[in-house]
């Protein structure tokens, strides 16, 4: 009977923690998203009555009410496109190599290690291997480049770690099926798994789009302009992006730049949402072909 009575009060006892933690979860969350909201709609305000065509379509200027952010615009644009076609064959590739064809030793483990530390190494780390590396021992200069690739360090864990995800969550007897159809273990992944899986890879190529185009401390430490009045006519071309123009705008004193760094703000998030919403709309697509395909 008490020991009854005991196991009762433990499970009281447990549900009552249960309750306080997911009120305190749910707490920080809400209280977090007000921070945020509050954040936007401040920018919003404040940016707002500078966003016209004109600002996205001139030049930067030491004068607030003539400056514009199409240099920043374009470069960014530039340099996330660039990051993508560097760090997704290489992530995928990396992730199908690990995952399907590599041997399960030491060497293997310790990679699969590096790439989890990786993720979480500060992405100043990366700008300072990335002028060692791209704009000094390569001489690429403070290019186009030299941006795109150190970016393409920074996001290549992101897809690596997703891709392999989504690979292990196909069916082994997906694998087997093929197989036992006489298809090699390459054609099996090439007209079978990828497909399959490839929803989920573009989800990890979602979250690098995000992560890529609202760096500015690698491409810092690397050289990037702050002040371009210039379009890049090539990759090896001198560059700026919107979070190093909008820190640019921010270190001013006067408020009309301030004004336009809440304008530039705005740009960066219509910019992110509209390539996230691509991702996902794309995603949504290939996941209703492949689930038609599998009946």
């Amino acid at each position: 009977m008490k020991r009854g009575l005991q196991t009762d009060a433990l499970l009281v006892g447990k549900r009552r923690r249960e309750k306080v933690f997911l009120v305190l979860a749910a707490s920080a969350l809400l209280f977090s998203l007000v921070i945020l909201f509050a954040l936007i709609i401040d920018a919003f305000l404040d940016g707002l009555p500078r966003l016209n065509i004109k600002f996205l379509t001139s030049f930067p200027s030491r004068r607030p009410e003539e400056a514009g952010i199409l240099p920043a615009m374009v470069g960014s644009i530039y340099v996330t496109t660039l990051t993508i076609l560097f760090a997704v064959p290489l992530g995928i590739g990396g992730a199908i190599y690990l995952e399907v064809y590599a041997p399960k030793n030491r060497v293997s483990s310790l990679i699969e290690t590096s790439i989890a530390t990786l993720g979480g190494v500060p992405s100043i780390i990366y700008g300072m291997l990335g002028l060692e590396l791209f704009a000094r021992a390569l001489q690429l200069g403070r290019s186009l480049l030299t941006g795109a690739l150190t970016l393409a360090l920074l996001v290549l864990p992101i897809i690596i770690v997703a891709a392999r995800e989504s690979l292990r969550a196909i069916p082994q007897s997906l694998w087997e099926a093929a197989l036992a159809l006489g298809a090699t273990r390459w054609q099996a992944l090439r007209d079978q798994v990828l497909p399959v899986a490839f929803p989920g890879i573009l989800t990890g190529i979602i979250l690098t789009v995000s992560r890529a185009i609202g760096e500015a401390a690698p491409l810092i430490m690397i050289g990037a302009l702050t002040y371009v009045a210039f379009l890049p006519d090539s990759i090896l071309s001198p560059f700026t992006t919107l979070p190093i123009q909008i820190f640019n705008w921010v270190s001013r004193p006067q408020k009309a730049f301030h004004a336009n760094a809440a304008a530039g703000i705005i740009v960066l998030l219509a910019i992110t949402l509209t390539l996230n919403a691509l991702s996902i709309f794309l995603r949504s697509r290939l996941e209703k072909r492949s689930s038609s395909k599998a009946f």
